[in-house]
């Protein structure tokens, strides 16, 4: 029973409307409020709200229950909790804004770091010597270039980490019977940790920065970090693979190791796939 009201013109339609929303499109009459800033902070609280119960509650999971937002989605239980990728993207924001924040870059290496401070320096050379030879440019003129493209392709195609874990998956868990969105969605919460741990890791260099240290430039710190992400994520992976996967005994220890492992070649591999793209992309 439709419940009538003031007339009104529905700005889509271009309708006279008796009742309180249009009946074709949806659309309900402006009111006062709507357009007054208690109004607009009114609609932001209440979009903010609509996920941040989930978001709280994805996160928790994501960190204290490895596994289980994988498992949730498997079951369909997906209400209570934010979809894999829309959390990967919230994450995701949460680690770029860590690294404005703390001056420090993880992904979106300058072209000089690539050139001299990398495993890869003296391949990279090489490959921006033909680059420039091929763009008839210089180094000085190509280098701001490389280093503002560098950001947005860093920012953009983080992606493409959860890629090689999700193909790796069902070849680790071969007999799972797992289908194939749900190692997709394994590798998503797996990379979305990975990005909380990097946002820790950021913290503790910005804390070292204000106390005059020297950040990442120090080995020491630069190593005791990476050590602690790797036991992290092997932890992590042996928390969520038993939950998932009903992995367990020494196959669970091998498979755990043999992913912890392909994380630490796959972070290092998407550094040098940005440098790629970036390169042969400007």
């Amino acid at each position: 029973m439709a419940v009538h009201s003031a007339p009104w013109t529905c700005p889509n339609c271009r309708k006279a409307v008796a009742t309180l929303f249009c009946p074709d499109c949806g659309e309900r009459p402006v009111a006062p409020p709507d357009l007054s800033l208690k109004g607009v902070s009114a609609q932001v609280l209440k979009a903010v709200g609509g996920i941040d119960g989930r978001l709280i509650r994805s996160l928790r999971a994501l960190i204290g229950r490895p596994g289980m937002l994988t498992e949730a989605y498997r079951q369909g239980r997906r209400k209570p909790y934010l979809g894999p990728f829309q959390l990967f993207l919230i994450v995701n924001l949460f680690f770029f804004a860590a690294q404005s924040l703390t001056h420090t870059k993880i992904f979106s290496s300058s072209l000089d770091s690539h050139l001299h401070h990398q495993d890869w320096s003296e391949v990279a050379q090489q490959m921006v010597s033909k680059r420039l030879e091929a763009t008839h440019t210089t180094l000085d003129r190509y280098a701001p270039l490389f280093d503002q493209a560098v950001v947005l392709n860093a920012k953009s195609l983080v992606i493409l980490m959860a890629a090689p874990i999700a193909l790796l998956l069902p070849i680790v868990f071969l007999r799972s019977g797992r289908p194939f969105a749900v190692h997709v969605a394994f590798a998503l919460h797996l990379v979305a940790f990975l990005l909380l741990l990097f946002c820790f890791s950021l913290a503790v260099v910005g804390v070292d920065l204000l106390l005059g240290g020297v950040g990442l430039e120090s080995a020491r710190m630069d190593n005791a970090l990476t050590l602690f992400n790797l036991c992290a994520c092997a932890t992590y992976l042996a928390l969520a693979t038993g939950r998932v996967y009903s992995a367990s005994g020494v196959t669970r220890v091998l498979r755990v190791l043999a992913l912890t492992l392909a994380v630490g070649v796959i972070v290092p591999g998407y550094r040098f796939a940005i440098f790629a793209i970036t390169l042969y992309t400007t």
